[in-house]
């Protein structure tokens, strides 16, 4: 099917087509890493200006036949959201609903349990220390939760969001669960999972060699995190490519 037939009325006219699209590239290309797991795992993208209403993913559908169309559309404020016809996973509600409603500037937010992020989070110490540029960047932008409390029901959800209120942390790091990142579109925050996650790959894969680490020191670490903070137009550009590599590959995506 070509894209000039995947763009015919009425799917344009979907409410938020653009950021359907963006959403659905990121869930199939996050299948395509192998950083999903099973039906599990969510993302969801602020839609409205405080942030309260927003897409996700069905519940336990596959992230790689996810399309644009799927994506459910939630408010934040509704009590009555795990009660219709079209609910969402009650764990990302939980999470997410959370998050969206106490977090205004986490536009975009995406939990996963990639493995090597849940590497980390299953270490006594799971902070990422800056061993290399990748793991530089979340240098003083990433927290650990240290409470795992048990499946991110709606109690869950409240606690977690309190530890991503500061603007500059963008990453938690769920202790004995996974990891989730936050940030102002789908690009910014797909980028950051993929980084956090090669980040947590090199450091495991340094631990497995048993000798000594190669330590950035805290200026150096925060001087890259801030050059990388403001490097121009990666994450979009990253995003690009994939949605690139979709269309000739699996247009479907974007139905």
């Amino acid at each position: 099917m070509s894209l000039a037939r995947l763009h015919k009325e009425p799917l344009s006219n979907l409410p938020y087509y653009e950021e359907r699209v963006d959403l659905a590239a990121a869930f199939r290309w996050t299948a395509r890493l192998n950083m999903h797991e099973a039906v599990a795992n969510h993302f969801s993208l602020s839609v409205n200006e405080d942030g309260t209403k927003f897409l996700m993913n069905p519940n336990q559908v596959h992230f790689s036949r996810i399309k644009a169309s799927d994506l459910l559309l939630i408010d934040a404020n509704d009590p009555d959201t795990l009660s219709g016809p079209n609910a969402p996973d009650p764990t990302a509600w939980g999470l997410h609903g959370a998050i969206h409603r106490n977090v205004p500037h986490a536009r975009c937010a995406m939990h996963v349990h990639s493995i090597h992020a849940t590497v980390l989070a299953s270490l006594a110490d799971s902070t990422l220390p800056p061993v290399d540029q990748n793991s530089a960047m979340f240098f003083n932008r990433h927290v650990v939760d240290a409470n795992y409390g048990g499946l991110a029901f709606e109690e869950e959800g409240e606690r977690c969001s309190q530890l991503l209120t500061d603007p500059k942390v963008k990453v938690m790091v769920m202790g004995n669960h996974g990891v989730m990142v936050i940030g102002d579109t789908v690009a910014d925050t797909f980028n950051r999972m993929f980084y956090f996650e090669r980040a947590a790959e090199t450091y495991i894969k340094a631990l497995w060699t048993g000798r000594p680490l190669r330590m950035l020191s805290d200026e150096i670490a925060e001087k890259t995190a801030r050059e990388m903070d403001d490097y121009p137009g990666q994450a979009e550009r990253h995003l690009a490519e994939l949605k690139a590599i979709l269309d000739e590959e699996e247009p479907v995506y974007r139905n």
